[in-house]
């Protein structure tokens, strides 16, 4: 759902818009407003995809509580935090997850890396430091060359520091990422039909025909997920976008001139014509209280395979694997991308 879209309805109930549905968050006397959720094709109180997980069994907790979702963050409430073996989240009920429920007891964990209090590049400073030299950060908006706005709408921020907009983490602080507030993404999928020896498409056992797309293994984690990388500020997303397939998924980095031109042209072919099919906030493990990954997705399909369909593919840069998958809902995927693939799958009318 496109940001600025709103939805009315009775309280507790989720409609369809636009291909997506958003939801309230609801108790018998209350409207949890400002706790909003975008993901694509969700139906009340059923996780999308063919394999039962925690989701599910989050939103039926949710709900025997009076509250309606669905879905809250799972993934970013998980232990320990990514690259690290002994920093353990505070625990969050499920019920206690979105802001507007009172929770006196919680004391989320402060951590953020120790790279990121390095100050590189790509990351703010202490907002601490920064208050003591009178600065402030914009947020909610356009900071310079840095977008600090978030796809779902505007966010609260208390005594100058951003709150995550889809609830509690168990963790304050930035944790392994850079910005404070919105950290912006954007991941390409890139799909082709899968065809046997004949150059025929082959069909599932549901009588449609069966997409791949390009994964990637995460050399942080070994999970398998949609090549994407960090949008750099100032930078367009479709810039990004190209950017981070060559970069993991055709290791253009170690390439000759050449060869770093012939893999431009095939690129530049295919993600001429994409389709979006996400944005917003993602359910990754490295989000905080304050500081949480939203995406951008796009959907790049290769309908005879004659671009990248043909290219050799090549793992670099942040991955250390890659290959042609095929969607369906019983993969094991990072973070929230199993909800893109379900998408892309609806819109192709392909088999899951």
């Amino acid at each position: 759902m496109r940001e600025g879209r709103e939805l009315e309805g009775e309280a507790g109930k989720g409609r369809r818009e636009g291909g997506a549905f958003r939801y309230w968050y609801c108790t018998p006397n209350s409207v949890f407003s400002n706790i909003q959720s975008y993901f694509p094709f969700v139906q009340e109180t059923q996780y999308m995809g063919n394999k039962a997980t925690a989701v599910a069994k989050t939103v039926a907790t949710a709900q025997s509580n009076g509250i309606a979702m669905s879905k809250v963050h799972v993934k970013a409430r998980h232990s320990p935090y990514p690259r690290t073996e002994d920093v353990k989240r505070s625990t969050v009920p499920d019920d206690k997850v979105p802001w507007s429920v009172p929770f006196p007891d919680y004391k989320p964990v402060d951590y953020t890396s120790p790279g990121i209090l390095k100050g590189p590049v790509y990351a703010d400073a202490d907002i601490g430091q920064l208050k003591q030299k009178g600065i402030t950060l914009s947020f909610n908006t356009l900071d310079g060359k840095i977008n600090r706005c978030s796809h779902s709408g505007e966010y609260t921020v208390c005594d100058g520091i951003p709150r995550n907009p889809q609830g509690r983490t168990g963790l304050k602080g930035r944790g392994c990422l850079g910005r404070w507030g919105p950290n912006h993404a954007a991941d390409p999928i890139v799909t082709r039909w899968k065809r046997n020896e004949q150059n025929e498409v082959i069909k599932g056992s549901d009588g449609k025909p069966i997409l791949e797309f390009v994964s990637v293994q995460r050399k942080d984690n070994g999970q398998w997920a949609i090549p994407g990388g960090m949008v750099d500020a100032g930078e367009v997303i479709t810039a990004t976008l190209r950017r981070e397939f060559s970069e993991e998924a055709m290791n253009c980095l170690e390439k000759s001139q050449q060869e770093k031109d012939q893999i431009e042209e095939k690129v530049k072919k295919l993600f001429d014509n994409g389709v979006e099919v996400y944005r917003g906030y993602v359910d990754d493990p490295r989000n905080t209280d304050n500081a949480w990954m939203e995406t951008v997705a796009l959907n790049f399909h290769d309908p005879d395979g004659t671009s990248v369909g043909q290219v050799e593919l090549e793992a670099g840069d942040d991955a250390q694997g890659v290959k042609w998958t095929e969607l369906s809902g019983n993969l094991e995927l990072y973070a929230s991308h199993i909800d893109f693939l379900k998408t892309v799958a609806e819109r192709h009318n392909a088999s899951w």
